[in-house]
């Protein structure tokens, strides 16, 4: 029984190999930027709009209204990261529909590396949003005695992250083989469904959680919102 894509083997020469979770994750990453220049070429700014422009920006919007709520108020900064995030694990999570595919999110290696680009993230926009000294105040916060606690803390939320999400992934396809073997006919297109559905349900709380930390790390100099100001925009003046 095959659990994880590290242990396809593809090709070797040498020291050199490919397992499927490199393979399928390049894929991945290529699909998604296709698609995205695919989608875009046509995009209008006038009046005159397409059914699928309006979809598009039905769905951008939502997603900026979810980083809004986390308490992001500029959300289209942090949107291109996020955004991504969740797309890149929403369809790797949706591929599971294809014979033969491995989700790469179902290794610990694609799970470790999404985590730390969360960890490199946090950082890098609370010193954008903050200045480094004033982001570096805040691991001394509420006391100096507080430092090492701080700096546990992003590394163990870092880790927490990954097995999280490496855990309802791998449990999704260990279900799925575990009743192929036994009943290769209904309860296996059942649990695919059911697959899907945590694959989604992981892709929204990884990129939700990811935005709670971009905005711990951002709240020290976030503008103040007025009630009638809409989410995303800088007051005026």
């Amino acid at each position: 029984m095959r659990l994880s894509p590290d242990q396809l083997l593809l090709w070797q020469h040498g020291a050199w190999r490919l397992n499927a979770t490199i393979a399928f994750t390049w894929a991945l990453m290529l699909l998604l930027a296709a698609g995205s220049k695919l989608i875009t070429r046509t995009l209008s700014t006038g009046p005159e709009r397409s059914r699928w422009q309006d979809l598009l920006e039905i769905i951008v919007t939502g997603i900026e209204q979810q980083i809004a709520a986390v308490g992001l108020t500029r959300p289209r900064q942090y949107l291109p990261f996020l955004g991504t995030l969740f797309l890149f694990l929403a369809v790797a999570a949706l591929g599971t529909i294809i014979p033969g595919y491995l989700p790469p999110t179902a290794s610990l290696s694609t799970t470790v590396a999404l985590a730390l680009c969360v960890m490199v993230a946090v950082p890098l926009y609370g010193i954008v949003e903050q200045g480094l000294p004033r982001y570096l105040a805040s691991y001394l916060e509420p006391t100096v005695l507080m430092l090492p606690f701080n700096i546990i803390s992003e590394f163990s939320r870092t880790l927490a992250l990954a097995v999280r999400l490496f855990g309802n992934m791998m449990s999704g396809s260990m279900i799925l083989a575990i009743l192929l073997s036994l009943t290769p006919f209904i309860f296996p297109l059942v649990m695919t469904l059911l697959g899907l559905l945590t694959g989604m349900v992981q892709a929204y709380i990884f990129s939700i959680l990811a935005a709670v930390y971009l905005a711990a790390a951002t709240r020290a100099s976030a503008p103040a919102r007025t009630p009638n100001q809409p989410h995303g925009r800088r007051p005026l003046g």
